[in-house]
């Protein structure tokens, strides 16, 4: 691939994917132009505690900072904040910005993450509705709960995932009375096991959480000042609302892509190293999906992921193969709960739960055709970093000796 100082290597997207990838390709001795373009006013900052320290006013604005501007330009990455693109012109490889103005390229990295699904319901644009994605989010959410606790009005979280209970539980901290709405029958139905799922309830029940299962929602109520004032369900409740979190899933940002023809899917289509169906364009983060051998495609939303495909994705602008093929892992802190999940845990046939439920930590592991598929670990950090090491060496554990705290589990890696 040329070096040209003229053109170089475009990245759009300055959040976790886009930054590994830029500091991959000069760790891989990639000496031209990196230009890494953002949309928001900020630099690059980690998305994770947005909806918990963040949001509960536990860290400042300096611990945020992934990246700043001056470690960048040290590495000579150019990062360019509030920028728009408008397309990609793949016949001339220009990037087209929103001013009029065009960058050239010789590689160019897509890592334009995801987006909110809004409420497509009556009310659902109202002042004190709010999705929580980017630092902006995460500040209009903290301002509106410090209005909620001002006038002891309540708050009301559409959707059981984790970024509504992670929500629903820092809300609760400050003391505010919280509901989650849920329209499956149980919490984190399409990652969790049913028991899981059922202590996860109980937990938040008993911090005062009410959750309603099945819910169905009718509209947002407003106020004569066009906010939020409240959730009407189809079976005629009313639950006033100060606030009201949306948390019901993303899309990825693959517009770009699909208006430039590019292969997309539900996001856009990359092999495990991480290259479009362009040559030119390699794609990293939520903004992807992932072409499995089988054909199948598999989306992945965690720093993880957008880590170890921004490593892929630079290696593969080095013209080297690095595919990303590591068992998936993520988690989540809830209370003074954290959850660590590795493996995907879908399509499961039977669980055996190590440890106690009912106490401080425990883990379950889930096995598909007896062979460990994923294990879910609660406040049980080795489980989970054992967890990670069998699943990547493909050992299996049989469902008694993972329930046999007796059993040593590391004797198998041995």
């Amino acid at each position: 691939m040329s070096d040209s100082i003229q053109a170089g290597i475009v990245i759009i997207g300055a959040g976790q994917a886009g930054v590994q990838t830029a500091e991959s390709l000069r760790a891989g001795g990639y000496a031209g132009r990196i230009t890494l373009l953002g949309d928001e006013p900020h630099g690059p900052y980690h998305r994770p505690p947005l909806s918990k320290a963040w949001l509960a006013g536990e860290m400042d604005g300096a611990q945020l900072v992934m990246r700043a501007p001056e470690m960048l330009a040290r590495k000579n990455i150019e990062l360019r904040t509030e920028v728009k693109v408008a397309s990609i012109d793949r016949a001339v490889k220009q990037v087209l910005l929103a001013d009029g103005s065009a960058l050239p390229y010789d590689g160019l990295v897509l890592a334009t993450g995801s987006t909110p699904r809004s409420l497509p319901l009556p009310g659902g644009d109202a002042a004190g509705v709010h999705a929580l994605r980017s630092r902006g989010d995460a500040d209009a959410i903290s301002a509106r709960l410090a209005l909620c606790q001002e006038q002891q009005r309540p708050v009301v979280v559409i959707g059981g995932g984790f970024i509504g209970l992670e929500v629903a539980a820092t809300a609760r901290k400050k003391g505010l009375a919280v509901t989650v709405l849920e329209a499956a029958p149980r919490l984190l139905g399409r990652v969790l096991a049913p028991a899981l799922s059922d202590w996860y309830a109980a937990l938040h029940r008993s911090h005062g959480v009410e959750l309603v299962f099945d819910a169905r929602i009718e509209a947002l109520e407003t106020a004569a000042d066009g906010s939020v004032s409240g959730v009407r369900l189809a079976d005629g409740r009313l639950l006033p609302a100060g606030l009201v979190v949306v948390g019901i899933g993303v899309n990825a940002n693959d517009g770009l892509a699909q208006a430039a023809g590019l292969e997309c899917e539900r996001g856009i289509v990359v092999d495990a190293c991480c290259r479009s169906s362009d040559p030119a364009i390699v794609a990293a983060g939520d903004c992807t999906a992932r072409r499995l051998a089988d054909g199948s495609l598999i989306r992945l939303e965690s720093v993880q992921n957008a880590t170890e495909q921004g490593k892929s994705a630079a290696a593969a602008l080095l013209g080297q193969e690095r595919p990303f093929t590591a068992t998936p892992w993520f988690w989540s802190d809830q209370y003074d709960k954290k959850l660590q999940m590795a493996g995907l845990s879908g399509g499961a046939e039977a669980w055996a739960v190590r440890g106690d439920m009912t106490g401080t930590s425990f883990s379950i592991y889930h096995f598909r055709a007896d062979k460990l598929i994923a294990v879910d670990s609660v406040n049980a950090a080795k489980d989970h970093l054992q967890a990670r090491k069998l699943l990547d060496a493909g050992i299996s554990p049989t469902p008694e000796q993972a329930a046999d705290l007796g059993f040593d589990l590391g004797s198998l890696l041995k």
